[in-house]
């Protein structure tokens, strides 16, 4: 983090919200490439899972999902996860019609974000960095 956006490979960005995108095709057969995200405020999403957050061109948060969540794999219960990971500095359970879908913990020392899948008993997502929530709102 800390790191300006126009490091990230814009070869592995497969999709950019941003405010500001322009995708720019130079010819028949050639990828097209995303211009000007990486100097605005947004999120760019890589191939492989990591996404980017991105404000005024630097990089300030990674999202995790997909396969890299396999190395959080162990927890089998909400337990087991607070278990690895810790109290969280604020919970807020995810219900709806009734049913417990997950929980949302927030790791403000950290800037942490972590989704519990409860579910599928597993983490399903990770917010690293300046994330709304991620740090103590006092």
């Amino acid at each position: 983090m800390g790191a300006a956006a126009v490091g990230v490979s814009r070869r592995s960005i497969v999709q950019a919200r941003s405010r500001v995108v322009a995708r720019y095709r130079g010819g028949t057969g050639t990828r097209s490439e995303y211009h000007d995200a990486v100097r605005s405020d947004g999120f760019l999403h890589c191939a492989g899972k990591v996404s980017c957050k991105v404000r005024a061109g630097t990089v300030v948060g990674f999202t995790l999902h997909g396969r890299h969540l396999s190395h959080f794999a162990h927890p089998a219960s909400y337990e087991d996860f607070l278990a690895a990971f810790g109290r969280p500095d604020r919970t807020r359970a995810d219900e709806a019609y009734g049913d417990l879908m997950g929980y949302d913990t927030y790791y403000w020392g950290a800037r942490n974000y972590v989704r519990w899948d409860a579910w599928d008993n597993r983490v399903s997502l990770i917010d690293l960095g300046d994330f709304e929530g991620n740090t103590d709102p006092w």
